[in-house]
This record gives C-alpha cells, structure tokens and sequence, in this order.
C-alpha cells in the first residue's frame, strides 16, 4: 500500500482588497499543490502615500540614506499633528528591504513604532501596525527578530478593535512566524494557539481566513511535530478547522482552503491521528468532496481546484490508517466526477485523486467491487496515459483491484484490459513497466488460461526485451515462465470469460 502523502489599495473595498490578494497568492498556493510552502502575505491598503507614485502599482522605492531614514524615526517619534503623515512617508520607504534593515539599526527604532502601535490614537496605531507589516514581509531574518519586542501586542490586539485591524494583526503575525524560529519560540509561551482557538469561532471570514495563514505557517516549522501540533491537538482548533472547512466555499473560499492546508500539516507530520478520527474527519472530508462533486460542472466557484487537493490528502492519508474508512460508494463516483471535471484544466488533482483511490482499494474488497459494479473501469483505463505518475497509480490500483481474486480478474479481463497493458510494457520508464508486470503476473496467477490472449497479442515478445534489464529481468523472466506454463485447453475460467463477453 502507498505511504501518506507528506508534502505549503486605494479606493476598493475590503473584499475586492481580499479578491486582489488571493489573485495574487494564486501562485504560491498552486506551488503549494506539490510541496510545504511557506509563503509571507502582505496587505496594503494603498501602494502610494508619496507623491508621484502611480495609485496600485507595484512601485518599489528607491532606498533610502542613514540620514534619511534617521530623519522619518525622529518625523515620527515628534509629538506634532504631522506624526500621521511622517508614519505613511516611513511605511512606504519600508517597502525596501534595504531600508528595512537601516531603520532597525538604528537605537529606538522598534520602541518608537511599538509605542504608537500601543497608543490610543487609532489612527496613529494603525499606521504603526501598518509600518510593522511591511518590516514582518522581509525576507531578511533579522528585521523579522527586531520585531520580537511586539509580538505580545499583536497577540492582545487580536481580541478586539477594527476588522481591518485584526487582519493586519494577524498576517504580520503569519510573517514573522515564517522567518524566525525566535519568534515563534517567543509566541508559544506567550499563549498564541489559545489566541488562535478564540479567533476561529469569529464570523468575519477575513479572521477566519488570517487564522489560517497564521497556522498554517506554524504548523510546517521544523518544530512542529514535537512542539506545536501537540498543543494544536489539545485545544478547540481541529473542531473548529473541520467546521469552517465542511462548511466549504460558502462559508468562504479562502478560509476553507487555508485551513484544509492546516489539516493536512497534522495529519500528515503526526503519527497518531486519533483526535481528528474521533471528531469524525474521515465521514466530514467525505461528505464535504460528495458536497463538492455535486456542484460540478453546474456551479463550480473559480479557484475551487485549490480546496479540492488539499481535501483529497487528508482524507487520503486519513485512510492510510487500518480501519478508518466508511463503505460509501457515492466517495467513487464523486473522485470521477472532479476528475472529469478538472482533468483537462488542472491535470495534477489526477495524481491527488489517484492517491486517494489507490488508498480506497488497497484492503477493502468494498471499493474493488464497487469500482467494477459503478463501470468505473473504462474511465480508470483513461488515465493511464496522463502522465508518468498516472500510469503508476492507476495500474497500482488496477493491482489491488486484481488481488482480490479470480473474479475481480475475470472482470477486469473482460474489459479488455490486455489491449491497455500491452503498450505500457514498451515504455522507457521501469516504474510503470514493473508495475504493469505485476498486474499481468497477478491476472495470470488467477487466470492462466488468459495467457493464450496474452502470447497471441504480442505478450511474449514484449517481456522478452526486458530480460536484459537489470531491475526488470527477473519479474519478466517470472511472467514468461507462467506464460510457457500454462494450460492450453480452455477452462472453467475461460468459459466463464467467454460466457460474460
């Protein structure tokens, strides 16, 4: 059986704000498909509070001199009405890394600005934690450090004030989580998966979708499996995810997708997975992918292909587990349709559903069976040639399905099957072409007389060119014995064969 899966403004309102930013973090979640990514998010309000810049262009300013960057700290540690106007002159000079990193050398830089942040002015707190964002967006470890003497406001603030508010809070909050393993050594104690478990029950889908980004952070640290799933564990986290995440787009796209990601993290860096099977994950994230494969070609919301692979992971490395999987057969035809949905557009969930399915069929005799009863097999059969992956996978699962004994082969025998397997034993790749051996040493085992089908398409010639290849040698010698071997007078078997045809 396969292993688990281990794998990361001015002028518009919040949510075309919101729809701007997941526009352009598409790339990085699309990365994250096939690996742990961890990425740094960052929200601007505008992109030009100097004069001349171009309103919502992607403008970098130029760095700035010692000198200059000494004179915007002493503009805004001043007491004058002008502070407001000297923090957004500091925020957009912070845009560059290199001015990022004179200003936190200088003496009182951090204190300055954590002093605003702290203030009782709101709108000079929020542009303080607005100049705080744009320093947790370096990619420079230590600016991300100098940040360390904020991070327990950022956790206090979170319980309270504006919307727009908490959001920034939270994903300067995500950003310095990703850089430092200080900071998140600082904020474990300091009580941040407590502050997180709050901030998930919010309603605002914006929170909601900011919690995910802080945890989903958190959870792909090198420490994580020792130090923070473990806390994760123990507190309301995992009900609420599983709530928001079945809850699916239409409780927000954004924050379901984060937080399938944060699901996936656990399961797949945590052994024992009993906290998620016993909040009854496995019939949730399976009722939630027959929920998705329902509203599909109809009404498939844009980006839904993003929910949908970290969706299929979980559950598959869920049922990697002995005993965790229900008997539903409504879960296979749900995998076909997405495939059919996505197949052409986002050929990688084939892989992701692939997985899934192998994982379905490797000990239960329920799927193998409903597989071949729903006449699944000749849409299986096409995505033999999608890809490299693909051509393993579904000949794995044409294994398990083979496995099962003589019936199973007589009805994948009578598909025909042989047709499909014949080419594949002419591929460059020893992968595919091992497990294709396996599959036809499987199907003769259980059906000898198939191999007069077998030699009469070309089958023989086809294993005899892998006997000089050292990884393939020995199985293609061990498939040409059988074939040599068997019977040539028809049996019951071929009777039953050619009964069914």
């Amino acid at each position: 059986m396969w292993g688990r899966r281990r794998a990361r403004r001015g002028g518009h309102s919040a949510e075309q704000l919101r729809l701007q930013r997941r526009q352009r973090e598409a790339a990085l979640r699309k990365a994250r498909r096939q690996e742990q990514l961890v990425s740094k998010r960052l929200l601007r309000e505008d992109s030009a509070p100097e004069e001349g810049a171009q309103d919502g262009a992607d403008v970098v300013p130029d760095p700035l001199s010692e000198d200059e960057v000494l004179e915007l700290l002493r503009g805004v540690q001043r007491g004058s009405e002008d502070r407001k106007r000297w923090l957004g002159r500091l925020r957009w000079a912070l845009q560059n890394e290199d001015t990022q990193q004179k200003f936190v050398r200088l003496d009182g830089s951090i204190r300055a600005l954590t002093g605003l942040f702290t203030s009782s002015l709101a709108d000079l707190q929020l542009e303080a934690a607005r100049c705080l964002h744009e320093l947790s967006h370096s990619s420079v470890p230590t600016v991300a450090e100098a940040c360390l003497p904020v991070t327990s406001y950022l956790l206090t603030y979170l319980s309270g004030h504006s919307l727009e508010f908490t959001e920034l809070c939270l994903y300067t909050l995500g950003n310095l989580v990703v850089e430092s393993e200080a900071v998140r050594k600082q904020l474990l104690p300091q009580g941040i998966i407590p502050v997180l478990a709050s901030c998930i029950q919010s309603p605002h889908e914006a929170v909601l979708e900011g919690v995910g980004y802080v945890l989903s952070q958190l959870l792909q640290a090198k420490e994580a499996p020792t130090e923070i799933i473990p806390l994760v564990l123990d507190s309301v986290l995992p009900q609420h995810m599983l709530r928001v995440l079945c809850s699916g787009p239409r409780a927000g796209l954004g924050a379901a997708v984060e937080f399938a990601w944060c699901l996936h993290y656990i399961i797949c860096r945590h052994e024992d997975n009993v906290v998620l099977l016993a909040l009854g994950a496995v019939p949730a994230l399976t009722s939630l992918l027959l929920d998705l494969a329902s509203q599909i070609p109809q009404d498939t919301p844009e980006g839904l292909e993003l929910l949908v692979c970290p969706v299929l992971r979980c559950l598959s490395n869920l049922l990697a587990q002995t005993g965790c999987q229900g008997q539903d057969g409504r879960l296979l035809v749900a995998l076909f349709l997405i495939l059919q949905c996505f197949l052409q557009q986002h050929p990688f969930l084939v892989q992701e559903c692939l997985w899934l399915l192998n994982n379905l069929t490797a000990d239960d005799p329920f799927f193998c069976s409903a597989l071949l009863s729903l006449d699944l097999l000749p849409a299986l059969l096409q995505l033999l040639t999608c890809s490299q992956m693909a051509t393993v996978l579904v000949l794995t699962v044409l294994c398990n399905i083979a496995e099962k004994g003589v019936l199973q082969c007589q009805r994948l025998l009578q598909q025909p099957l042989l047709p499909h397997l014949l080419p594949l034993l002419t591929l460059p790749h020893p992968e595919a072409v091992g497990q294709c051996l396996e599959l036809l040493h499987l199907l003769l085992l259980h059906c000898p007389e198939a191999a007069a089908d077998f030699t009469r398409q070309g089958g023989h010639q086809a294993l005899e060119q892998h006997q000089s290849t050292p990884e393939l040698q020995e199985r293609a010698q061990a498939l040409l014995d059988m074939v040599r071997q068997s019977p040539g007078a028809p049996s019951a078997c071929q009777a039953t064969l050619a009964a069914l045809s």
